[in-house]
């Protein structure tokens, strides 16, 4: 089958000289004028190679590429430019392009270099069909799990391996957006670069900022030295900004125009420093709903969102729960030194019952402290969990997280023997986050006697 080649161009000229330079190949040119209509024939038909002009009206090159990528992460796209400058087709190379070439270009240039962006389009495909296949990939990136879910963001993963384009990762907390994004930038062409992490929502802005672009010598209080910035730090790889929609209004026009233009500022500098990162960021948030609301940027969001990833909540992946509850076991086991085989099975089946509210955090913690506290090899859900007179428990209909979060500590709290040092510990919070707790059930225990 011949490949099909679309070329989107506003001048008729060029499309027709196009056409007849490339008679002599075997490919079939399909010629737009219009680019919105281009873009529905591909969507609707597929293409092996886009070329399209960078200025256009109605929808630029750019714009063009963005919708494109949105739907199709493969199809090499070759964009022309007119500009004497190279920031456009810098950007476009970011959007995901794969070549560019400038006005006025020599035809049999444009393709010879068509030729060769195809032929290096078949490779990558005969590589991906070599490559293992989906129940290899959960050992290739890090991540636990085969179920269907799973399997299409190990297939996205696949896709932009080549390709450094920015990503968005929803998902409620604790599902594993951390784990794809480094799956992300392990398995890039870039993967020996700098991998950098920031959470947005443990700093001020003034922090993160300072984090982000760095600071001269003297530029506040304390700044007794210059410092690089982590987007300086990471040029050539990836950051991933994790809880992005946690940052502020401010904080987003700057980030804005950093992941617009590849440059930075340090704050109290005046001169820009470029940069070449792939933004990676995650979010446990409604990001559309907060652009609705007015509390997103819609600009910082269209340049991140070029793919999106969405990670399932545990309770939608039934066919991984089994995997990683043997792959917490193992973890566990190993490093409590206990000879710990499974749960039993009325145990397994309160298990795969229950919602998960708190996903894949919930389920590690949960065995963390069942291994912690066995008492043979053999793990039983305990009354912390399964409930007490009262019903509720991981069985109930409608559980509270504040009911299970207290049977669990006090449980955890009898089984050490009233130890709260040794409680916290296993509990992985803090001594005085723990007295603090059982204060506050104390006080509502005594209202509830006095009433």
């Amino acid at each position: 089958m011949n490949k099909r080649v679309h070329f989107i161009d506003d001048d008729p000229t060029a499309g027709d000289l196009f056409r007849r330079f490339a008679r002599s190949k075997d490919y079939e040119i399909i010629i737009f004028k219009n680019p919105v209509e281009a873009l529905q024939d591909i969507r609707e038909n597929n293409s092996n190679l886009v070329i399209t002009d960078l200025s256009m009206p109605g929808m630029s090159g750019l714009e063009l590429l963005e919708s494109i990528r949105q739907t199709d992460i493969e199809v090499p796209v070759i964009m022309i430019t007119g500009f004497s400058t190279e920031d456009n087709a810098i950007k476009a190379l970011r959007l995901g392009a794969t070549d560019f070439i400038k006005k006025p270009y020599d035809a049999d240039e444009l393709l010879k270099q068509v030729d060769q962006v195809l032929q290096k389009s078949e490779v990558r495909k005969t590589e991906k069909l070599s490559r293992p296949g989906i129940k290899d990939k959960q050992d290739q990136f890090g991540m636990i799990g085969r179920s269907t879910a799973l399997s299409k963001i190990y297939e996205i993963i696949d896709k932009i391996s080549d390709i450094r384009c920015n990503v968005i990762i929803e998902g409620e907390s604790g599902t594993g957006k951390e784990l794809v994004a480094h799956a992300l930038h392990n398995h890039s062409v870039f993967s020996d670069q700098p991998f950098i992490v920031i959470d947005c929502g443990s700093l001020t802005d003034t922090l993160l900022e300072s984090e982000l672009f760095g600071h001269e010598k003297g530029a506040f209080t304390g700044a007794t030295q210059t410092k690089q910035g982590l987007l300086e730090v990471a040029s050539g790889g990836t950051i991933f900004l994790d809880e992005i929609c946690n940052i502020s209004d401010t904080m987003q026009m700057k980030l804005m125009r950093a992941v617009q233009a590849q440059t930075i500022t340090r704050v109290g500098g005046i001169t820009p420093i470029n940069i070449d990162v792939r933004f990676v960021v995650a979010t446990n948030r409604n990001i559309e709903e907060m652009i609705a609301a007015g509390q997103f940027r819609h600009d910082l969001y269209h340049r991140l969102n070029v793919v999106k990833i969405t990670m399932p909540p545990l309770r939608e992946r039934e066919a991984d729960l089994e995997l990683l509850i043997e792959h917490f076991i193992n973890e566990f086991k190993e490093r409590y030194q206990r000879d710990i085989k499974n749960f039993d099975k009325p145990s397994m089946d309160k298990l795969k019952a229950y919602s998960w509210p708190g996903n894949i955090r919930e389920l590690r913690n949960m065995i963390e402290r069942h291994i912690a506290l066995a008492d043979g090899p053999v793990l039983s859900i305990d009354q912390v969990l399964i409930g007490n007179d009262t019903g509720e428990g991981i069985d109930a209909d409608s559980p509270t997280l504040e009911a299970l979060e207290k049977r669990y500590i006090m449980k955890t709290l009898d089984k050490c023997n009233g130890n709260k040092e040794q409680t916290a510990s296993l509990l992985g919070i803090n001594k005085s986050t723990l007295w603090r707790k059982l204060q506050n059930w104390q006080k509502s225990t005594d209202n509830n006697e006095t009433d």
